[in-house]
């Protein structure tokens, strides 16, 4: 169990839990992207649809010319379907104009409604003369044949989702070839198949299907080149007409594991999805390859409109249902979507989305989702943010370069969200970390911090240097003077003397924090605080100095709420007196403690001399004493005032150390100077072994004392002297004078 707990601990110190979230998220990414759901597959086309709007196919030539049966032609011809002898005289006029193929984007599944035998059998007011020589004329579905067989027509067929009767298996069918693995997987199917008359079917020169299936979103994007429908595999009208125009017998469909790559004409070779689709590059609607079927028909067409082109007949008609929408146009003509396949194809501007493209999509998705997971972690917030918008410029970049240069289509999508699936994953890791991390501070640090300062470092952890460093820093102790006596008045009281602590404790910290400081601990009636940690403090000096001068204002207004309650209580006053010392110097501070408990601490030999400074403010009768780096400090902000020259017990060096006796106002009052000068004479004279001097600037300093604020300090100088007459120093004496205590 300690192995395990130790191997969770390395691991979610080395490798953290939230990689490992953002691997497993990697992993279900990849597997979303091999079911490939609708909404992603939709996501993925809609990218494509985007190219397509900003860079549609630019025509470099119009091989294609469309006869439109227009409301022009119908308003002129009558209602569709026209009598076949018209759609024969329609296909005779084309090939004499030159049209290299004509293919009708239609199916005449039945005989004419208007052949001649139909007419003699239905005329009222006809005698059997007349219908006699209207049963000898050829029906107009052989006069359509007629002219089918005499030029290179190709007529479409439509699949069905419902089985339609049994086909006539003598009708032909195109031949197909297949190398590599097996298609039927792969193809589209239609359980029906609508062709048309068989006398028809048996004239043309191909048969092909022209029934286009949108996509979920009702677009079209993909045109099936190779389909089967009723268990016949027939080719698209666009795929026919070339086989036809190419004199290609048998079309070649090329196939892997990952399913049809590309179908091979004579001639001609160009690739298609895994289903045998192709992704028409479209362009622009044009209105300039329409021809009003009328014009063909009453030959008013220019004829380099028709020569040398494929023809369509279809319909732009809004009544005959036929419209489409594309990725550039909400309403295109399903015959113009043939004819900008059949652009695409022939002038080799078709886009393609390779069979390979899913393992460069996988590839780029781990690629950049590894680099993510192993160093995202490490990068600050604006770097985090920049890398990320780098990282999708580059796949939004590298698909649009593939697209314009290569006309493939690689999806930029998927590895898109799966890295910012993981990008986003760790940067809410990082938050839930952050806001931990900052309620652990705010935890650690709301009991000895101010509120600013405590939110200050929970905003920036990284000031928070933990396991200890070094730094210059002011250390301060306080204590109650004679609490001793106080708690026995209290002997009987517990409870009134917790009540007294907490009283006369809150103003005293609430001091320190109020000055940036941190308090370290309390110790019974004892207060340990420091400054410039775990935040920087330029003024530690200066804010230790007048958190000291606060407290003991703090306290005396204290005392006088208390006099007040004691007088109105009727029962013993005993004023509450604070010794603080103050000491600046470089000291560790960090967590210390064990593993199981901690504290934020500071150790140093300047934090040892603030506790002995504590200790002799009731030698010295002044209430803050300081060291000497604090003193430089804060001279000028202060009244300072040099007390003695040291050799605390437990240090080699001597140390000279001072009282704070008031604020700036204090220290510029003339009554203080001259004091101060006093005690500068006296201190000159004693260690210079003038006592007499000594003894006369005491002397004079007691008349100039009016407060009696020297007192304990002339006291211990005149007993000093007075030992020193009988037993004098030794000749190598500096001055300075050995603590007995600590």
């Amino acid at each position: 169990m300690r192995h395990l707990k130790a191997m969770r601990r390395w691991f979610s110190r080395k490798f953290g839990y939230a990689r490992l979230i953002c691997l497993v998220l990697l992993i279900g990414f990849a597997g979303v992207r091999v079911v490939d759901p609708a909404p992603v597959q939709e996501l993925r086309s809609r990218t494509f649809d985007t190219f397509q709007v900003i860079d549609p196919r630019v025509k470099t030539a119009k091989p294609v010319a469309i006869v439109d049966i227009d409301e022009k032609s119908l308003a002129k011809l009558g209602q569709w379907p026209w009598p076949r002898t018209v759609l024969a005289d329609l296909i005779i006029n084309l090939t004499n104009l030159g049209a290299v193929a004509v293919a009708f984007d239609s199916v005449f599944s039945e005989p004419d409604r208007l052949n001649p035998d139909v007419a003699a059998g239905t005329m009222r007011y006809v005698d059997e003369v007349t219908r006699a020589k209207l049963r000898s004329l050829p029906s107009n579905d052989q006069v359509l044949a007629d002219a089918i067989r005499r030029s290179r027509v190709v007529l479409g067929e439509t699949g069905l989702e419902s089985m339609t009767p049994q086909l006539d298996k003598d009708l032909p069918v195109t031949g197909f070839a297949s190398v590599g693995e097996d298609i039927d997987p792969f193809l589209f199917e239609f359980s029906g198949l609508l062709r048309n008359i068989p006398v028809l079917e048996k004239a043309a020169a191909g048969r092909g299907v022209f029934t286009i299936v949108p996509e979920r979103d009702g677009i079209i994007r993909r045109v099936p080149m190779v389909l089967r429908a009723q268990g016949i595999m027939m080719p698209a009208l666009s795929l026919e007409i070339l086989r036809v125009i190419t004199g290609t017998p048998t079309v070649l469909i090329k196939s892997d594991k990952a399913g049809i790559k590309s179908i091979r004409l004579r001639g001609l070779e160009f690739p298609t999805d895994k289903n045998g689709q192709v992704w028409v590059h479209f362009a622009r609607q044009d209105p300039s390859i329409y021809i009003p079927a009328a014009d063909v028909l009453d030959e008013s067409v220019p004829i380099d409109k028709i020569k040398g082109k494929l023809v369509l007949i279809g319909t732009s008609a809004v009544g005959l249902h036929d419209i489409k929408t594309t990725p550039v146009s909400p309403a295109m003509p399903g015959v113009e979507v043939h004819a900008q396949v059949l652009e695409s194809l022939l002038t080799g501007a078709a886009v393609s989305q390779p069979n390979y493209a899913i393992a460069v999509e996988f590839l780029a998705a781990l690629i950049l989702g590894l680099l993510v997971i192993a160093f995202a972690p490490g990068l600050g917030p604006v770097t985090l943010v920049l890398v990320g918008a780098l990282f999708a410029s580059a796949l939004i970049g590298a698909s649009w370069f593939f697209y314009q240069h290569d006309r493939l289509l690689l999806d930029f999508t998927y590895p898109l969200l799966s890295t910012t699936a993981v990008y986003l994953t760790l940067i809410f890791s990082s938050f839930v970390r952050e806001q931990a991390q900052r309620r652990q501070i705010r935890s650690a640090f709301g009991q000895y911090l101010s509120p600013a300062l405590v939110e200050q470092l929970a905003q920036s952890p990284e000031k928070l240097v933990l396991g200890g460093e070094e730094r210059e820093m002011t250390i301060l102790f306080s204590d109650v003077r004679g609490f001793t006596t106080i708690s026995e008045s209290y002997k009987n009281d517990p409870q009134g003397l917790t009540r007294l602590m907490n009283r006369f404790l809150t103003p005293l910290t609430n001091a320190i924090l109020a000055r940036k400081g941190t308090i370290d601990k309390y110790m019974g009636d004892a207060i340990m605080a420091f400054w410039n940690a775990p935040l920087d403090d330029a003024e530690h000096q200066f804010n230790a100095c007048s958190a000291a001068v606060d407290m003991l204002e703090r306290i005396d207004e204290l005392n006088k709420q208390r006099e007040q309650e004691a007088k109105e209580g009727g029962h013993v006053y005993i004023p509450l007196n604070v010794g603080v010392g103050i000491n600046t110097g470089t000291c560790v501070v960090g967590n210390m403690g064990s593993d199981q408990r901690f504290d934020y601490s500071v150790l140093g030999d300047s934090v040892n001399l603030a506790s002995r400074l504590e200790g002799q403010t009731k030698e010295y009768g002044f209430p803050i004493i300081v060291g000497s780096r604090t003193a430089l400090a804060v001279k000028d902000k202060f009244a300072i005032l040099e007390l003695d020259f040291i050799m605390v017990k437990g240090k080699k060096e001597p140390e000279v150390i001072y009282a704070i006796a008031g604020r700036e106002d204090v220290a510029h009052s003339e009554r203080f100077q001259r004091l101060r000068n006093l005690t500068i004479e006296m201190l000159a004279s004693y260690r210079g072994r003038d006592w007499t001097g000594a003894q006369d600037a005491i002397a004079r300093g007691r008349k100039s004392d009016e407060g009696h604020d020297l007192e304990l300090l002339f006291n211990l100088y005149e007993a000093r002297i007075s030992n020193y007459r009988k037993s004098p120093p030794p000749e190598d004496w500096n001055g300075a004078y050995a603590l007995l205590t600590k």
